[in-house]
């Protein structure tokens, strides 16, 4: 996978280097360390993800639409500007619901 982070130094508007991609979700990492890493993640209509889990906290922001995350079996429903922390080791997964756009900053010290 080849990866570029976003040139440093240079403002960007976030919603704007990620695009929807029909029947589609779409990850893009905009910065990637040892110690975590902020992704941006677009979600077209229908579509979702599957249950997953991570060891780390995971930081989760709308940032367009709006979005169903279930955690630990609880639905959370975000709307943009809305943020929410998905705590580590906890199931957690995305419901279809229309499009939307997020930012996912997961923080992977702290755990030692």
């Amino acid at each position: 996978m080849d990866f570029k982070e976003v040139e440093k130094s240079k403002s960007f508007i976030t919603i704007e280097i990620i695009e929807y991609v029909h029947n589609s979700v779409v990850l893009k990492t905009i910065l990637k360390k040892s110690t975590g890493n902020v992704s941006l993640m677009s979600v077209d209509t229908g579509e979702g993800l599957t249950e997953k889990t991570s060891p780390f906290d995971t930081f989760a922001q709308v940032i367009d639409g709006h979005a169903e995350l279930v955690i630990n079996g609880i639905s959370h429903s975000l709307k943009t500007g809305e943020s929410i922390v998905i705590p580590a080791h906890a199931p957690n997964f995305i419901k279809p619901n229309g499009r939307f756009k997020m930012i996912l900053t997961i923080i992977k010290s702290g755990y030692e």
